[in-house]
Parts: structure tokens; C-alpha cells; sequence
């Protein structure tokens, strides 16, 4: 049986006004990410999967991100079964990191990767 390749993009090509969605945990998030993301843990994954085609109905596109690419390659293979248009962040947030683009965290404190 043979798979698709997973669609994926640069960190430096996701669009500013793209939707990116932050699978990463609380803990994570807090420690900064993406201005503007929408953020759903892999573990509320489920029971939060409203949300996520709603957001992406009104994007058309959910550019899913993790913290190196692992989890968000499971969430995105799982929504692009459920035909919703995803794509996976190549490296996630250390590569977001790494091309310059902007974090933020909730309480202005510096924003990094953990």
C-alpha cells in the first residue's frame, strides 16, 4: 500500500495570515508561539476537532505545527483523511524560531521554544 506524502511547508513559507495550528501542550504554548495561532493540544485533539474545521472553514488552511514536526505530522496526516486542507510545518516551532518570524507568549515575558 502506498501513501501519499504528507504536504508540508518551510517555516519561513507559511503565509502571516495563514492559520497555523499549535498541537503542542499548555506548558509549551505558554513559553511562546505563534501570534494568532490556534491552539489544540494533541491530547484535547478530539474532542476539540470542531473547532479546528471551523477555523479552517474559514482560513482554508490549517498549517499545523508541533515543536520539530513529529505530532504535528499525525494530526495533519489525520485531518488530510478527513479532507481538510493541512499542511505540516517542516521543523515546527524550533523552526520557526530559527527563520526569525515572530513569537509572542500571553505575559509578555520573552518568548521561546521549550
Amino acid at each position: 500500500m502506498n501513501f501519499a506524502p504528507l504536504p508540508s511547508v518551510d517555516a519561513a513559507a507559511v503565509p502571516s495570515e495563514g492559520l497555523v495550528l499549535d498541537v503542542r501542550e499548555n506548558d509549551e504554548w505558554a513559553a511562546g508561539h505563534v501570534e494568532g495561532a490556534l491552539h489544540v493540544p494533541m491530547s484535547d485533539f478530539v474532542t476539540r476537532f470542531g473547532e479546528v474545521t471551523e477555523a479552517v472553514a474559514d482560513k482554508g488552511r490549517a498549517y499545523v505545527m508541533c515543536r520539530v514536526g513529529g505530532r504535528s505530522a499525525q494530526v495533519t496526516q489525520y485531518l488530510v483523511q478527513q479532507g481538510i486542507d493541512a499542511v505540516n510545518v517542516d521543523g515546527g516551532m524550533l523552526a520557526w524560531d530559527g527563520a526569525g518570524r515572530p513569537m509572542v507568549t500571553d505575559n509578555d515575558s520573552p518568548a521561546f521554544v521549550l
